[in-house]
């Protein structure tokens, strides 16, 4: 017989509720992301049609009418998650800095490189989160997780627009 012993459970950490990005999307959006169209799937590896510039002509062509660009783009919300307390893990965009250096503004994004070194994600996918006390992040590879109340809130940076704010309870770098 196998016994796994456990750490009780504080009232604290009860509060917050562990999520995944997906569940920042409103199904409608979803679904659609799920289920992308053909000029996606139809895609062979290294083709002509895989090149990023050939990606841009066929992103321009079908923009207009297209609901699998307008979900890649979307500032629609789960409208459930407005007010929720939760947990997200993530990787950390900074912002602003306060005079020590510390980051006191920043966006948490899923994934490393997320509006950095690519396009950024939805704005749904994007949660802006302030600190007046500061964060000290380890580097931008170092994934976190960040515990807080969840607003739906659209803000505008010249770096990407994001659908969620949190005010931040607490956050400590991923280690699952």
């Amino acid at each position: 017989m196998l016994a796994v012993l456990t750490a009780p459970v504080t009232a604290e950490e009860d509060a917050f509720k562990t999520i995944e990005w997906v569940e920042l999307i409103p199904a409608e959006d979803l679904e659609v992301l799920m289920n992308p169209p053909e000029y996606i799937t139809n895609v062979e590896d290294g083709s002509m049609e895989d090149q990023i510039s050939s990606q841009i002509q066929n992103t321009l062509a079908a923009a207009d009418n297209d609901r699998y660009q307008q979900a890649l783009v979307s500032t629609q919300v789960n409208a459930e998650m407005d007010g929720a307390m939760v947990r997200v893990p993530g990787f950390i965009v900074p912002l602003e800095f306060n005079e020590q250096q510390v980051v006191t503004q920043f966006f948490l994004v899923p994934y490393f490189g997320a509006c950095l070194h690519m396009p950024p994600p939805p704005p749904n996918q994007i949660i802006l989160v302030n600190s007046p006390l500061g964060v000290e992040i380890e580097g931008l590879g170092a994934p976190y997780w960040v515990r807080g109340k969840l607003s739906t809130s659209i803000s505008d940076n010249e770096i990407a627009t994001s659908a969620y704010a949190l005010a931040l309870h607490d956050y400590e770098l991923y280690t699952e």
